[in-house]
């Protein structure tokens, strides 16, 4: 700046404001040059916060909340006496002793299984077109069943758990007495004079055993862990089922079977990669 004010012949005062002036505009386009320079790194550091704080939407798989009921250990008798009305060979009485153990209250929903589904990544079976949610799920496979169970981090009832948890200390036929009434539970009833309802109905549409268990008889058939065969007449502690075999047990009958194949003895079995309407699961803990 000194040598160019030089070169244009001004007086010392003239040069002393031009000095002034020049200097001030130097500072001022400076300032405004650091200004400019501060806003862009401000909003280059905005971007980079807003990119790095993208909302990824992460999937729900929170495992679904069990209600369980306790059921006292003790000796029961299994199977029904030979004077039962439509009982079958297969039903061979014993005594058995069991520990307490925790049973959920209710058949496994819609609600509760589509979970598992969304987690694994496996396909939802079908509802029937009945609806999903507090139905209990169907078309469930036994090793459908199982997974569930162990995804959850409980397993399937043995046959002496879920005759023992069904009955409740009774001896009759049903949890109810000698009889069953489509008033207390959800079969098929082929007296024209009661109700017939041809689907399931929401889980706990009935009044509960004394042990707390809802729709031990009727609504779905539940998967047992057992390999099925027929019983020992001995007595036992804590059966497991047969040692060999190729079917699972089912117990507690559906809203598709009469009233006599709900009785708390009534025993079924099928191939564990069967599926069907009228099949569903409900769930021990091992805790």
């Amino acid at each position: 700046m000194h040598y160019l004010l030089k070169g244009l012949g001004m007086t010392t005062n003239k040069k002393k404001k031009i000095k002034n002036i020049l200097a001030i505009s130097f500072l001022t386009i400076i300032l405004i040059s650091s200004s400019g320079s501060s806003k862009n790194k401000n909003t280059e550091t905005t971007e980079q916060t807003i990119s790095n704080n993208t909302t990824t939407v992460v999937p729900d798989y929170t495992k679904p909340t069990i209600v369980w009921a306790i059921i006292p250990g003790g000796t029961f008798t299994m199977g029904s006496p030979a004077r039962e009305a439509y009982r079958d060979n297969n039903e061979t009485q014993h005594r058995v002793t069991l520990s307490a153990f925790k049973m959920s209250k209710y058949e496994v929903t819609f609600k509760q299984y589509d979970l598992f589904c969304d987690s694994t990544g496996r396909e939802k079976p079908k509802d029937g077109g009945w609806g999903r949610d507090e139905r209990p799920v169907i078309n469930v496979t036994w090793d459908d069943a199982t997974a569930f169970a162990t995804w959850v981090g409980c397993r399937l009832p043995t046959e002496a758990e879920w005759e023992y948890a069904c009955r409740a200390g009774t001896t009759t036929p049903f949890n109810t007495g000698n009889n069953l009434t489509t008033a207390q539970a959800n079969y098929n009833d082929n007296n024209a004079k009661r109700e017939y309802r041809h689907k399931t109905m929401p889980v706990g549409s009935f009044s509960a055993n004394a042990y707390g268990l809802f729709d031990m008889h009727g609504n779905v058939s539940e998967w047992c862990s057992d390999l099925y065969d027929d019983y020992s007449s001995g007595v036992q502690t804590k059966p497991k089922g047969a040692a060999l075999g190729t079917s699972r047990g089912l117990r507690g009958g559906s809203f598709y079977n009469f009233a006599f194949n709900c009785r708390s003895a009534c025993r079924y079995c099928d191939s564990p990669a069967y599926r069907y309407d009228y099949i569903g699961i409900r769930l021990v803990s091992p805790k």
